[in-house]
């Protein structure tokens, strides 16, 4: 399939709520906002699922594959540790694999610590988790949940579509479980910051006093999604001219394979930046919600930001840029997680379809050339100045 790609782009944001009408949408079968919490639906549950469900005494969160998919899936495991609460099932909730100890700031597991060597558990288990991680883990277990990313559609109910990735798991599960579960307005659990070395030495050495912005360039796709630091610059230079002030742009490398590695630069225009690269993902958690703005394109560090927040849940706007893909899917559906878009992203969102999955070719080869710094700024502006 091919499609036309303008070149113009849009700000899309995180607190707009889309009528079903205007989307390509699945319906979801009922109106949520009739049907009680913890009440039938009046769709019929996966029998087998819940059966099974039924008997376990341990629930195992499994993921092994993407950072990106895996915090946007974090929903799923929401539905079924809410689904867990409602039916007042005695079940312990615990994470192994590579982000167990993230997973533990969502509020999800069972209050101890992460198991660190993924030993077996005891009784009864369910796994959830990506392919990889039922792979690894689910063998074993009594039944396993897998969340890929390219199963759930965009749900409609109550006349407004259900866009994001994380409301689209959260949806497929309830249907599936049967119960109508206590979500409504956003499904992605939130991931609480820690103080923790790294973020005390950035604050004593003032990178996070004043006009902090975090820029993330890390990404598995560079060819398409690497925004460049040299654009990030020219980003934070229109804003340090506008305000009139010094400007500290944090730039988010990814893992070179060979460990953290951090340096500093001047700038002509008086922009400092500070590169960190393959700082791990848990310190990234605790340093974004410090910074006063997140720009990155659409990648896991940027999900990564826009669920990370203090205790009290306060944190910066997170813009991201879309060039290919659907910029309302891959967002975690929060209010302070905007977008700017191209026009094909637009037409992903509206079609719900993937230029990869529907090998779909644009007409143009602009990807994060397409976003200007100069028009991408005054986006920026808008959100520091509380506009949007």
């Amino acid at each position: 399939m091919t499609t036309l790609a303008p070149t113009g782009i849009g700000f899309r944001s995180g607190a707009q709520v889309v009528p079903a009408q205007a989307v390509h949408s699945t319906p979801l079968g009922y109106n949520r906002a009739n049907i009680p919490v913890g009440a039938p639906l009046p769709v019929p549950a996966a029998a087998e699922l819940v059966d099974r469900l039924n008997t376990c005494d341990e629930i195992e969160v499994s993921f092994h594959g993407k950072l990106g998919d895996t915090l946007l899936a974090l929903a799923a495991v929401r539905a079924l540790t809410d689904w867990q609460a409602l039916r007042t099932l005695s079940t312990t909730v615990r994470a192994t694999g590579p982000y167990a100890p993230l997973i533990h700031r969502s509020g999800l597991l069972t209050p101890t610590p992460p198991d660190a060597d993924g030993g077996p558990g005891i009784g009864r288990r369910a796994v959830i988790g990506d392919r990889p991680g039922i792979e690894a883990r689910g063998p074993a277990a009594v039944v396993s949940v897998v969340c890929d990313p390219a199963a759930p559609p965009c749900w409609s109910s109550d006349e407004r579509a259900h866009l994001d990735l994380p409301a689209r798991y959260y949806l497929a599960l309830e249907r599936r479980l049967g119960i109508r579960l206590p979500a409504t307005r956003t499904f992605a659990p939130l991931l609480t910051s820690q103080p923790n070395k790294l973020g005390e030495e950035l604050s004593g050495a003032g990178w996070l006093e004043g006009m902090t912005i975090a820029a993330i360039t890390a990404t598995s796709w560079p060819d398409l999604k690497d925004f460049t630091p040299r654009r990030y610059i020219h980003l934070a230079s229109h804003i340090a001219d506008v305000y009139r002030t010094q400007v500290r742009l944090l730039v988010i490398g990814g893992d070179t394979g060979e460990g953290m590695h951090i340096s500093t630069q001047s700038t002509p225009s008086g922009v400092e930046v500070l590169h960190l690269d393959g700082v791990p993902a848990s310190d990234l958690a605790d340093l974004f919600p410090h910074c006063r703005l997140i720009v990155g394109n659409d990648t896991g560090l940027t999900h990564l930001a826009a669920l990370s927040r203090t205790p009290d849940g306060s944190g910066p706007p997170v813009l991201g840029l879309y060039a290919r893909h659907s910029h309302s899917k891959w967002r975690t559906g929060l209010p302070h997680h905007h977008a700017v878009a191209t026009a094909l992203s637009e037409r992903m969102h509206q079609g719900d379809l993937c230029p990869v999955r529907d090998a779909i070719t644009p007409d143009t080869d602009l990807h994060m050339d397409a976003f200007a710094p100069a028009v991408l700024a005054q986006h920026c502006l808008d959100l520091l100045n509380g506009i949007r």
